[in-house]
Formats: C-alpha cells, sequence, structure tokens
C-alpha cells in the first residue's frame, strides 16, 4: 500500500497555527496533501452573509492560501466551487485520494453536510479524520459531561470542562507542508441552485462565483470580491492570520489590561480605537486560534504582580460564553437558533414571528408581518432611524464597519424585544447575521436569547434605557456625532434627546427634528432628523406587563400548546395593536424605499459583561397587568416578508 495521499478540507480553521485537524494530516506522512476549500452555495445563497463579512472572508483565503505557499511554493488553498455534497464523490476519485481530514464543526447545518461528506467518503473506501479545534473543549464532549444536557450557563461549562480535563495548550504551525498532486479536475461541475438567495439584497450584480469550477482562470483561485455580484465593503476592520496574530502581540503587549480586563468595564462608546479586542471575527473564521488565545493570555495573567480579573468577565471568561453557547447548539442542532421546537427558549407571542416550515420544524427564512406598526418600527431600527440617537449610531456603525461592542448589542436588542418594539428576536439576529463580521449562529442565537430573556438570562425587568446608559459612558456624545452626523453640532444636553432642543437651537446646530423620516423638513434647506418612534417609558411598560404575563404563562419552544397553536388560549386578546388580519392588512407601512433599504444616511469612512448601569430596573409592585396577546400569533392573510 502507497503512501496516503490527503486532503485537507480548510473551514472555520483558516490558519497555520494550533491546528489539531492540519497537524493529524500532516501526521499520516502523506505523499501528497491537497489543502482545499469547497465554495459551499449555502453560504452563498442560504446563509445571510453581508458584504463586510464576505471581504473578511476572502481576507482570510487570501492571507492563508499565501501562507501556504511561503512553505511549498507548489501549494497554495485550492478553491474548488461546488457544493462538498456533489463534488467529494467525483474530487476524491480523481485525485485518488486514501484520507480526508478535516476540524469538527457542529453547527446544525455543518453537521449535515458533514454527516453526508463522511458517508461518501467511506462509501468511496477513503479514511476520514475529525479533530476539534474551533472551541476551548468539545461541544459533544461539554454536552456529554453536562449528563446529556445543553450548557446553559458558565458554570455548566466550567464543571463539564473540569470533568474533561484541561485545556489542550496550542501547537506551533509547520515549518513545510508535502507537494498537492495532480490537480486535473476531469468531470462536470454540478451548478447550484441561487433560489431562494437569502443575499439578493445584498447584490448590485451579477452573482458568478459558480461560473467555472476551479474559477475564471483556472488555477483553483480565491473568488475576486466582484464575482459575488455584492454591494461594496465599507469595513475597515481586516480579515487573516497574519494580521490576527499581529493583533493578539498588541493586546498581550499591554500586560495591565490583558490581565485585569472587565467585559462590563469597557465603553460601548469608545472608538478609534474601540474598548475591547476585536479579535471575535478572527475567533469565528479561525484565523486566531482559540487556544492560543487562551493560553497566551493566561501566561500574562500568571504572571501580573496586580489583581487580576477572573471568569466570567476577564478575557478568557469570554471564550467560556463562547463554549457555552456551542454547547447548548451541539445539544439542540436546528431548533436552537430559533423558538420554535427549542425546548430551552421561553415562547414570547413577539410581533413579526418567523414562519415555520410544518414539514421540518425548521424556520424559512420568512416572516409574517402581523402589526404593520411594529414592521416600521423594526425597519427604522435596521436603518437606524428610530429618533434615539443612541440606538441609531449603533445599528449605523454595524451596518457600516460590521461590529458593535458587546454592550452596544445588549442595548439594541433590548430595545427591539422586550425594551420597546417587542419584535421577535430572531428578526434581529437575521439581521446581525447579514451584518456582523463576527457572526457565529451559535453565538448570534444565543445572545439574542440572552438579551431577549427567552434563555440564558431572565431578568426581563432590567431594560437599558436608550438615553440613561450612554450618559454613564460618553456625555458629551461623542459616538453619537461620530455615527449620527447630522446631530455632530447639538449641545450636549441634547445629544441623546434632540427632540428637547427648541427649534431655534435645532436650526443653530444645522438639524431639525421632525415628526417621522418621511415628513418634510419645514426649512429645505435643513437635514433633518427624526422624533422619536414612539415614547419610550410607555413602550418599556407595556413590554414589562407583557413579559410577566408571558413568564407567567410559562411556556417553551417545544411544548405541545406552542407546536399545535393553543398557546393563543392562554393569553388576553387585549394588547396594544391589530389583531385581525384586517387590522393589519388596512395599515399602511410609513417608511420611504431609502429607509427600507437602509440607506438615506452617511458616515465618514476611516482608511459579554452583564450590562449594569444605565439599566431602567422598576420595581415590579403593581398587580399584573394584561400583556401581549394573540396579536402577535399566526395571522391567517397577515403578510409574509423575508428576514
Amino acid at each position: 500500500m502507497g503512501k496516503p495521499r490527503v486532503i485537507y478540507w480548510f473551514r472555520t480553521d483558516l490558519r497555520l497555527h494550533d491546528s489539531p485537524a492540519l497537524q493529524a494530516a500532516l501526521d499520516l506522512k502523506p505523499e501528497c496533501l491537497y489543502p482545499i476549500w469547497t465554495w459551499d452555495p449555502h453560504y452563498v445563497y442560504r446563509a445571510r452573509v453581508g458584504p463586510n463579512r464576505w471581504q473578511y472572508l476572502l481576507d482570510c483565503q487570501n492571507d492563508l492560501s499565501k501562507s501556504i505557499t511561503k512553505l511549498n511554493k507548489k501549494s497554495k488553498l485550492f478553491v474548488i466551487r461546488e457544493a462538498p455534497q456533489s463534488l467529494f464523490p467525483k474530487l476524491l476519485k480523481a485525485w485518488k485520494i486514501s484520507h480526508l481530514v478535516f476540524e469538527k464543526d457542529t453547527d446544525a447545518y455543518a453537521r449535515e453536510r458533514d454527516d453526508d461528506v463522511v458517508k461518501i467518503a467511506k462509501e468511496a473506501g477513503v479514511e476520514v479524520v475529525i479533530r476539534y479545534g474551533r472551541t476551548l473543549y468539545d461541544p459533544d464532549e461539554l454536552v456529554k459531561k453536562n449528563g446529556g444536557k445543553p450548557t446553559m450557563s458558565i458554570s455548566a461549562v466550567q464543571h463539564a470542562g473540569e470533568k474533561i480535563g484541561p485545556i489542550p495548550k496550542p501547537i506551533p504551525a509547520p515549518t513545510s507542508l508535502p507537494n498537492p498532486g495532480n490537480t486535473k479536475l476531469d468531470f462536470q461541475q454540478v451548478q447550484p441552485s441561487s433560489d431562494p438567495d437569502l443575499n439578493e439584497s445584498q447584490r448590485d450584480g451579477k452573482e458568478s462565483s459558480y461560473n467555472q469550477l476551479a474559477g475564471p482562470q483556472g488555477d483553483f483561485s480565491v473568488p475576486k470580491f466582484d464575482e459575488l455580484g455584492l454591494k461594496p465593503a465599507t469595513t475597515s476592520h481586516r480579515g487573516g492570520e497574519t494580521v490576527g496574530l499581529k493583533m493578539l502581540e498588541e493586546i498581550l503587549s499591554n500586560e495591565e489590561y490583558t490581565a485585569t480586563f472587565e467585559k462590563p468595564k469597557t465603553a460601548p462608546t469608545a472608538f478609534e480605537p474601540q474598548a475591547t479586542t476585536l479579535l471575535s471575527p478572527h475567533m469565528h473564521f479561525g484565523s486566531v486560534s482559540c487556544r492560543e488565545f487562551y493560553w497566551r493570555v493566561q501566561e500574562v495573567v500568571d504572571r501580573y504582580k496586580g489583581k487580576s480579573s477572573a471568569p466570567p468577565t476577564s478575557l478568557t471568561g469570554q471564550l467560556l460564553f463562547r463554549d457555552m453557547y456551542f454547547g447548548a447548539q451541539a445539544a439542540l442542532g436546528y431548533p436552537f437558533a430559533q423558538t420554535h421546537n427549542n425546548p430551552q427558549c421561553r415562547f414570547i407571542p413577539w410581533h413579526l414571528p418567523s414562519t415555520v416550515d410544518p414539514s421540518t420544524g425548521i424556520t424559512t427564512g420568512f416572516y409574517t408581518i402581523n402589526s404593520s406598526e411594529a414592521e416600521t418600527w423594526f425597519q427604522r431600527w435596521k436603518a437606524g432611524h428610530t429618533g434615539f440617537p443612541w440606538i441609531d449610531a449603533l445599528m449605523r456603525q454595524l451596518r457600516l464597519e460590521g461590529w458593535i461592542h458587546h454592550l452596544g448589542r445588549h442595548a439594541v436588542a433590548c430595545f427591539l424585544t422586550r425594551g420597546g418594539c417587542y419584535i421577535d428576536w430572531q428578526r434581529g439576529a437575521d439581521v446581525f447575521e447579514t451584518w456582523l463580521i463576527d457572526h457565529e449562529v451559535a453565538c448570534n442565537a444565543g445572545n439574542w436569547q440572552w438579551l431577549s430573556c427567552t434563555a440564558f438570562f431572565a431578568q426581563f425587568y432590567r431594560v437599558y434605557s436608550p438615553i440613561a446608559f450612554p450618559q454613564k459612558w460618553d456625555k458629551n456624545g461623542e459616538f453619537v456625532r461620530k455615527y449620527v452626523p447630522e446631530l455632530r453640532d447639538y449641545p450636549a444636553k441634547y445629544i441623546y434627546e434632540p427632540w428637547r432642543a427648541p427649534v431655534a437651537d435645532q436650526k443653530a446646530a444645522g438639524c431639525l427634528v421632525v415628526g417621522d423620516s418621511t415628513e418634510p423638513a419645514s426649512d429645505p434647506d435643513l437635514p433633518t432628523y427624526p422624533a422619536p418612534m414612539f415614547d419610550f417609558p410607555t413602550r418599556r411598560r407595556i413590554c414589562l406587563d407583557a413579559m410577566k404575563t408571558a413568564y407567567h404563562v410559562g411556556l417553551h419552544g417545544a411544548d405541545a400548546k406552542v407546536l399545535d397553536g393553543s398557546w393563543r388560549d392562554l393569553f388576553d386578546d387585549e394588547a396594544e395593536g391589530p389583531t385581525t388580519a384586517a387590522d393589519v392588512e388596512g395599515k399602511e407601512v410609513r417608511v420611504s424605499q431609502a429607509l427600507l433599504d437602509g440607506e438615506g444616511w452617511e458616515v465618514a469612512v476611516r482608511g459579554e459583561g452583564d450590562g449594569d448601569g444605565g439599566e431602567e430596573t422598576p420595581a415590579p409592585k403593581r398587580k399584573r397587568g394584561k400583556g401581549q396577546a394573540t396579536l402577535d400569533g399566526h395571522v391567517t392573510k397577515a403578510k409574509k416578508t423575508r428576514g
């Protein structure tokens, strides 16, 4: 039997350092090694990915390919443009592969994909080698050591981790790589279907990345940005192992910052530079190893002479939060990222609920518009035109840069769900999925459940004020002035409440506050900013009453009454907003197309804590009020739209 012929399949591990799976491939002493990436149409069309995260991925792929070539001039990252499920039966045979090696991925779709590929490989007589390396602990082992249950707390992760044993130390990057073998592709490409394309709104050109199996030049190149037909990327944050490791070294060089870091004490209003590490997108794409990060930080903490921070608020604690969400997802699969059929997620009859495919129990990517008012609020929140400058600044930063501070995520999520709009957390998760450069299904879904108080966290009466909370960090409103430039010249006393400024002061500041984003200004020569889209104290009170009712009812997403629709009988039909399809369709959604597209504003583009401080915490002493009613459920004739 000859030497192994190995494919190493890169996915969310775009690095050479500390790669247990890559090391396993090299330990086979292969005759040839093919480092490949399969250009999976699931992520091109079915997962929401905006231009900024695509740019970050391409950065990571190009950097990795260059690093591979530095070790072996005959090698590179071979990008093959076909779905792995249809590609591997042909590729394994064409290249005479004996071993397929890859890093374990416990995302729900990835599990299905990998199960299919493992079956294909075994049928072809190819040995499959899988190693975990995306998280500190193997998520399946965490679940096993947690009694087979999802990890719903940091303590569950810590206790399970103690049973697993020490977190493995990182391993060095290889100093050489074997040659690839013959790369001839003598088979037909299977063209993917682009319907539905959940990223259609992100494109302004034709998507052409599947025109040729090995790329336009036949050289297995990383796709060019324009092949995706995407609108321009606007983020200044760059991806790649080289950049990521340099960022890590700069962070570690500040030993006091590294050793005493506490997430809740970092300012969400800081920019240029931000107050946190911004390594999260490198964790997602695997351009920096989480174990490298963990142990390098721990070395600094161990030698620090002063009082250091500790999990869960410390830097290493942030990685434990990440493992918590991965463990929960590993246990629950697809239902983890939705309410329907999720036994850990509280059922709240929100506005704009997700539609569910009855044959699979999985959400469809669309949602029901059961309240035109809520839909307007959602689109204004998404576009950064709510009339609350703190919320709008965060949403504009998110769209522009692909990142906002953790406590900023707290604020906008609370505002959209339990603290203002009472809109389904999955709508916010969809937006974050599109715009975040650090999006991971497990962390995104987990954070939105935490912040909507549907799982992980239950103190729903702790509501972020869009005025008091940012004032704690940034009294002068520099963050707002940066990202909501129409308000840049407002006096500090009005920067978070510009509607309170007298008209004369508004004119002096060069911006008028108008009723909403569609209302013309009295002075056409002046830019405008919308008045608040609702009275925040009133909406906070309504949401608190509704949350109390939902908690009192006590349903979860997998309960029979949720699955069969009889939950409606448990909620009073006396909440705010329409309760019939006729009411929904009889109201006009007054929002401009520019607002729906998230356009109409400009920002100058430059070349997990507990969220205390600034939260409103009313004592829930009043008699239980009537909360959200059946208006938020499945309205028979309600409109449906894509998330």
